[in-house]
């Protein structure tokens, strides 16, 4: 078994660092995709200890994670991490998002926050139910958290995935092609921390553009 975390990035030069040091505790390689950053976040992924990958301009959190899983499918892993770089997740987590591939229990997991009751902020538990709800019924499955980041995948659902959303609304995309191809889904419960301030998008602005995507998809 071999494991890389694929880490999208775009102007996280504050935590991306320490994400990456973690990771290589539970991870055999570590991918940094910088999407088009205008500050060190590559030279700092870099130096920590991962292999980056830099888009010349801003493409999307889709296309930064195409770009992710496509290298890592080259480099043989058998189980793909996605993790933020805003601090938000934490590494020392990944076994709990791993371990379900390697019992055979799934062939996907998403780490979710709402499973251990987090003290979620009210203005982002609410948009995330409806971001949720409408997820769920595109889809025609039961996620709690269906736009978490940080999640597990075994290396034989990759091909399934279409890839086709360019920005955030890739994790609402994914589990709806996941839910088409009969994947096995788990969800396993993480934490979270919102006293980090490293976000590169207002979560409202970030919310509506989701939403209007799942209902064009739909």
């Amino acid at each position: 078994m071999t494991t890389t975390a694929i880490i999208p990035a775009l102007n996280e030069e504050i935590s991306v660092g320490s994400i990456v040091i973690k990771a290589k505790k539970y991870v055999d390689h570590i991918i940094v995709v910088d999407d088009g950053s205008t500050d060190s976040t590559a030279e700092i992924a870099q130096s920590a200890g991962a292999e980056v990958i830099k888009h010349s301009r801003n493409m999307g959190k889709g296309e930064a994670l195409k770009t992710g899983f496509n290298l890592a499918i080259q480099n043989g892993t058998t189980i793909i991490i996605t993790i933020d770089a805003d601090g938000q997740h934490n590494p020392d987590e990944i076994h709990k998002l791993i371990r379900p591939i390697l019992s055979k229990e799934a062939d996907m997991v998403i780490g979710s926050r709402y499973l251990n009751g987090n003290n979620i902020p009210l203005y982002r538990r609410i948009g995330q139910k409806i971001l949720d709800r409408v997820t769920n019924i595109n889809s025609g499955i039961k996620i709690s958290d269906t736009q978490s980041g940080f999640r597990a995948f075994a290396i034989s659902t990759i091909p399934l995935f279409n890839f086709k959303c360019k920005d955030f609304s890739i994790e609402s995309e994914m589990l709806s092609d996941a839910a088409s191809a009969g994947l096995k889904i788990k969800e396993v419960d993480i934490g979270v921390r919102y006293d980090v301030d490293c976000s590169t998008e207002n979560p409202i602005k970030h919310g509506l553009k989701v939403l209007v995507n799942i209902i064009k998809d739909m």
